[in-house]
Parts: structure tokens; sequence; C-alpha cells
């Protein structure tokens, strides 16, 4: 016979598998709702047709929705203000401006056109490793700002300080950049 607590011991078990099964930055399975009407993988530039001149305006809405969640807490699997992964950061900053992105930084990684880091825009995504000379995605930014060929700034939510801005030529995200790609 079953007692109230073994129920109440897999009910939990349960909750909590169901839990790590969430999304998150080091998770590579894809979300039902990232399966529907992805952004479209191409280039943009501020000049240009307008194609280009409608990517740049999506990326600027992204970056603007993105940047509204500074100082947000991290939190595994979140995608809200109280609290939010790198991959949940990206997937609702998208979300806001009408795109949909795969959930997990794994699947966003193979998401759009793959691109040389001397090619990244505002918009572009940046993928790293959990640690240096890793080869599997753990991690994932987007582009915000770039200042002529050696200052790139991305968006991430980290674990210790939460969504924030950073500095791609700093030391330790040097070591650990693995790829960018380009979603719009």
């Amino acid at each position: 016979m079953i007692t109230v607590r073994t129920t109440f011991v897999r009910l939990l078990c349960l909750a909590l598998l169901l839990g790590l099964g969430l999304a998150s930055c080091r998770s590579s399975k894809l979300s039902r709702s990232s399966r529907s009407s992805p952004a479209r993988a191409g280039s943009y530039s501020r000049a240009g047709g307008s194609n280009s001149k409608g990517a740049y305006q999506r990326a600027e809405s992204v970056i603007q929705t993105a940047r509204s969640y500074l100082g947000t807490p991290y939190r595994y699997g979140g995608t809200t203000r109280k609290g939010m992964d790198c991959s949940g950061l990206l997937v609702t900053s998208f979300k806001a401006a009408s795109l949909t992105i795969p959930r997990t930084s794994g699947e966003q990684a193979r998401f759009g056109k793959a691109i040389r880091p001397a090619e990244v825009r505002p918009g572009d995504l940046l993928f790293f490793a959990e640690k240096k000379g890793g080869r599997q995605v753990s991690h994932v930014g987007m582009v915000t700002t770039v200042r002529g060929r050696d200052e790139v700034i991305f968006i991430h939510s980290t674990v210790h300080r939460g969504v924030m801005e950073d500095a791609l030529s700093s030391e330790h995200y040097q070591k650990i950049f693995i790829k960018a790609t380009r979603p719009f």
C-alpha cells in the first residue's frame, strides 16, 4: 500500500524532473513553440532595400526589448522579469517583436546563418562554451552595439549578475567564444 509520504515523494521527484527538463542555457531540446514560424535568416544593413531596412528595424526592436530587462536576476529556465536565463532572454525579446526563435542556446546555435566574428552587427547572436576550449554551446548573448572592428557589446543573462551587457573583447569571453550567427 502506498502511503501519503511515498506519494508526496514521488510527486516531488516528478516535479523536479519536469523542472530539470525545462529548457536552459545548457539544454539542447527544442520547445514546441519554437518549431513554428521562425524568424528568417539572412543579412541586413542600415542602408539598403526594404528587406534590409526591415531586418535592421526588427533587430533594433529586439535589442530595445532585451535592454528593458537589464538588471533582471538569473533564473534557470526563466523568461520573465522575476528571472531569466540567457536563452530565455532572447526568446522573450524576439517574441516581443513577433519573431520566434528556438528556446535553448543549443538550438539557437543552429538557427540562422553562421557569420565570422568580424561581420557581427546588432541583433546577431554570440555563442559560448562553458569552459575554455569547449565545443558544446552552453551560453548565448545578442550583439547590441558595434563600434569599429574591435568593440562588440552584447547582452546576456549571467548566473551571478543577471541580465547585463559585456564586451566580447574581454579575456573571459574570448576564451570561451564558439561562434556567431545572424538570425534575420
